[in-house]
């Protein structure tokens, strides 16, 4: 064996060949101990002693550091990263099996909840040891409520719990558990807890004290109504940065109606927001929230919940500095259902989810078998469909649903139709712990199964409509059934790509009207132009270059940057005359003019509600949402035209309201009264309503009593209207401000609801939409003025009617604000189909409102 390489011996010695060479000698300079060298055989030269190659020694140092580096790392991680601790509070509740509810437990001090509360923390404790992953870190727990059932426990426990064990603690103390505290005597019966299950807690909902200031606990006493409010409502704020919460009870077998009346909170906007939480139980676990309420709603929506046992839990958590007076609401008892749904065996009738049309209750279910005469089919049709659950994506329905034919129905929906293949048919509804809607109203009805809509065409869905509707270019079928498969008439239809037919006057008008786009092809412009949407084009350099190219502004109107551009009749004039190129800048909160005067006299065109209702099977409009509605009352004749308010003492109207008859004089200021924030005609006393007398009455000089044409007049007050929550002036529209068509707008009145009938007693309203002019002039030919527009729709259905003149038409804007578009002036008919409404347009008469008012 040859090495090139010196070798220090250790220990003992092996002896290789001939050519090993022993030396000994005594080190007394640096104190060696003798040592072996093992030369080469060879090697005639004498060789001094020689250590490690270079290179070897700081190989050595640094795979030793490395490895000094790494087991350091691993025990910084796993004393400081591994051994993080996360401080973890679970809300939850359990069944105490063998013990019966006392009226004592409700008070969190007497000594009856004290000795049963010690007796559940134990047996808490007892059921953590048992689990790995969370006995270790139990720090403590603590019961906060007990109701029946026989008794249920609602209570929190804290954690200290290692960063990697989170999810896995989590997942142990959702899963439900059941344990038995063995008795401390033999003649004591075992302590059973079952149903045991807690869910990780909001941090917000967390008491950072023991304050209890703003806990207050109520409970039902028969049939009567209980209020309760936050504190101070309505003269003074609720408390900022506060934790309230309200413990409702009622009595055993009953379950609880919670109703707010009056809810003004801080806006939602994020983390930032103040928060109202309903709980179906007394333990604020998110899984069994109802619903999360914040901002602002009117009186009138619908704000009902039902719970599915006797208790309720509100917390109300404030993150903001923000001064709102907060919340009113009422609850009472009723007895629990023993049953959900039943038998329905007549020819047809109507059946609807529990306690309709306020929110069902959660956790429940039930079921409808509908049985007609034997040789009928039945079908269902739903009218009013709510189900809608937060958090959830659209079409999967494994939370709140309706369930008929093996196939499942949840979400929101507009009216459809079920049917059966015979004369049974079962109809399942299911809620679950969490977040409940209002439900659904629905209807049965048998039928011929060779014969299912005699005299009428059926769509795919069931659903029957008049024969007439079939092929007309109007969708009836919430599926476009009575639309597919036409012949078009090629005299007054046009064929879309889709195979629709539309008529032939939709085509070209800016609007897409075939779904598909098609009836707007043709009308585009060559490559390299800008179609204005008179339909002229233009070349797109002339596009946002300052000029006014379309001659309506429009190619101005979506450029980038605001600048300043030569004065035309559609643009805007600041008031140091310099005008701008973007398109409707006033009072949308931004400063466009270098004077500032775009934003102006902007304290108009807001409501104090945030929350638009979502009215079930009504037009009802809530109280304070179109504040500056006017209702004209002529003496002795009640209610004839409506008005909008614009300043605190001037009225916009129709003039045809005035025009004086044989037997009464309305050009009279001294024949009118005005009421400003009312909503019911027949409560024209209630809170908030002012009754104002008029001082003047200017009609507009051109007004054309045959033809409507400037149809406008200026009403003023004889004292000026004191502004609230339900009185506030509406904005006007500058002269260059646009309302394209296809625009929502809302027309609001108290006229007839339907054409023939009587007057509405509740305001109502109706979302329209504005028509194409070239469209509108096409449908009533010399009828139509550039001082008219047409607003509605085409198929008809909401429009306004007689006495709803001289009303507003609201149109949302920028920023929320709300501008009156147009006056309520004419129309042929009500909601018929072809025939929109037509009003006068607000923009053209600006310069002669601020002439004679100046406003």
């Amino acid at each position: 064996m040859r090495s090139d390489r010196a070798h220090k011996a250790g220990g003992g010695l092996k002896d290789f060949d001939s050519g090993l060479k022993y030396s000994s000698r005594q080190e007394n300079m640096n104190g060696y101990e003798e040592g072996l060298e093992f030369l080469p055989v060879n090697n005639a030269k004498n060789v001094e002693k020689r250590g490690p190659r270079r290179w070897v020694v700081p190989v050595v140092v640094l795979v030793t550091c490395l490895l000094i580096s790494l087991v350091v790392g691993l025990l910084v991680w796993h004393f400081q990263y591994r051994d993080v601790r996360v401080q973890k509070v679970f809300n939850g509740y359990l069944r105490i099996k063998n013990e019966n509810f006392l009226d004592a437990y409700e008070n969190s001090n007497s000594t009856e909840f004290i000795n049963l509360a010690n007796k559940v923390k134990e047996a808490l404790k007892l059921l953590y040891s048992e689990v790995p992953v969370l006995g270790p870190y139990h720090k403590k727990s603590a019961v906060t409520a007990f109701s029946e059932g026989s008794v249920i426990a609602y209570y929190w426990s804290e954690f200290s719990i290692p960063q990697h064990l989170e999810e896995e603690a989590e997942r142990a103390m959702a899963e439900e558990r059941v344990t038995t505290l063995p008795p401390r005597a033999r003649s004591l019966s075992s302590f059973v807890l079952t149903s045991v299950v807690a869910f990780p807690s909001d941090p917000r909902t967390v008491q950072k004290t023991q304050d209890n200031s703003c806990s207050f606990s109520l409970h039902a006493r028969g049939s009567e109504l209980t209020r309760f409010s936050t504190p101070g409502f309505p003269d003074s704020p609720y408390p900022a940065r506060a934790r309230c919460q309200w413990v409702l009870r009622g009595d055993a077998d009953s379950v609880l109606s919670l109703t707010f009346r009056s809810f003004d909170v801080a806006t939602c906007d994020g983390h930032s927001s103040d928060l109202v939480t309903v709980y179906d139980t007394l333990s604020p676990m998110e899984p069994h929230a109802v619903v999360q309420l914040c901002g602002t709603y009117p009186p009138s929506y619908n704000l009902t919940f039902l719970s599915s046992q006797n208790v309720f839990l509100i917390t109300l958590i404030t993150n903001t500095e923000r001064r709102h007076p907060g919340f009113e609401a009422v609850f009472f008892q009723l007895p629990k259902m023993t049953s959900c749904g039943g038998s329905l065996r007549e020819a047809r009738g109507t059946f609807n989810s529990p306690y309709y049309p306020g929110h069902y209750p959660p956790n429940i279910d039930c079921t409808w078998n509908i049985e007609v005469p034997n040789n009928l089919n039945v079908k269902v049709r739903f009218k009013i469909f709510y189900l809608v659950e937060p958090n959830t994506s659209p079409g999967t329905c494994f939370k709140d649903y309706v369930e008929i034919n093996g196939e499942k129905y949840c979400g929101e929906r507009s009216q459809f139709v079920v049917t059966s293949n015979s004369s049974k048919m079962t109809v399942r509804f299911h809620s679950d712990h969490s977040y409940t809607d209002t439900g659904f109203l629905a209807e049965y009805l048998s039928y011929d199964s060779k014969n299912p809509c005699p005299r009428m065409f059926m769509c795919n869905t069931g659903r029957c409509i008049r024969k007439e509707l079939r092929c007309d270019g109007w969708v009836d079928c919430a599926d476009y059934s009575d639309e597919l498969g036409c012949r078009c008439n090629t005299t007054y239809q046009f064929m879309c790509k889709n195979q629709m037919c539309k008529p032939l006057y939709w085509v070209c008008d800016s609007v897409n009207d075939c779904g598909d786009n098609s009836d707007e092809l043709k009308c585009t412009c060559p490559t390299g132009n800008f179609r204005c949407p008179s339909g002229k084009c233009i070349l797109e350099s002339q596009q946002c270059d300052g000029v006014d190219n379309c001659g309506d502004g429009s190619d101005e109107a979506s450029c980038g940057s605001v600048r300043v551009v030569t004065c035309t009749k559609n643009t805007y004039r600041c008031q140091n005359g310099l005008c701008l190129s973007k398109s409707n800048p006033e009072c949308d909160g931004q400063k466009d003019c270098s004077d500032g005067s775009d934003e102006k006299d902007c304290d108009c065109g807001l409501r104090s509600f945030t929350k638009q209702a979502r009215v079930v099977g009504g037009t009802d409009a809530d109280k304070g949402e179109w504040p500056w509605q006017v209702s004209l009352h002529a003496l002795g004749q009640g209610h004839l035209c409506g008005a909008s308010l614009i300043s605190s003492t001037w009225l916009i109207s129709a003039a045809h309201c005035f025009m004086d008859e044989r037997n009464f004089k309305y050009s009279d200021y001294k024949m009118w009264t005005a009421f400003l924030g009312l909503l019911d005609q027949s409560n024209r006393s209630a809170s908030g309503v002012q009754e104002h007398r008029l001082k003047r009455i200017i009609t507009h000089p051109s007004f054309n009593d045959f033809t409507f044409d400037y149809d406008i007049a200026l009403l003023e007050l004889e004292k000026p209207a004191e502004y609230s929550t339900v009185v506030r002036p509406i904005c006007l529209p500058d002269t260059s401000h646009v309302f394209p068509a296809g625009k929502a707008i809302w027309v609001t009145g108290w006229g007839h609801t339907t054409e023939g009938g009587t007057g509405a007693l509740i305001l109502q309203k109706g979302e329209v939409r504005v028509i194409n002019q070239t469209t509108c002039e096409e449908l009533m030919p010399q009828q139509i003025t550039p001082r008219m527009m047409c607003v509605g729709f085409l198929a008809g259905g909401v429009d306004a009617c007689q006495g709803d003149s001289g009303g507003p038409l609201s149109s949302v804007e920028a920023d929320g604000r709300i501008f009156q578009a147009g006056v309520v002036s004419w129309g042929d008919g009500c909601a018929q189909r072809n025939k929109p409404g037509v009003y006068t347009r607000l923009p053209v008469f600006r310069d002669w409102i601020k002439e004679q008012t100046g406003v």
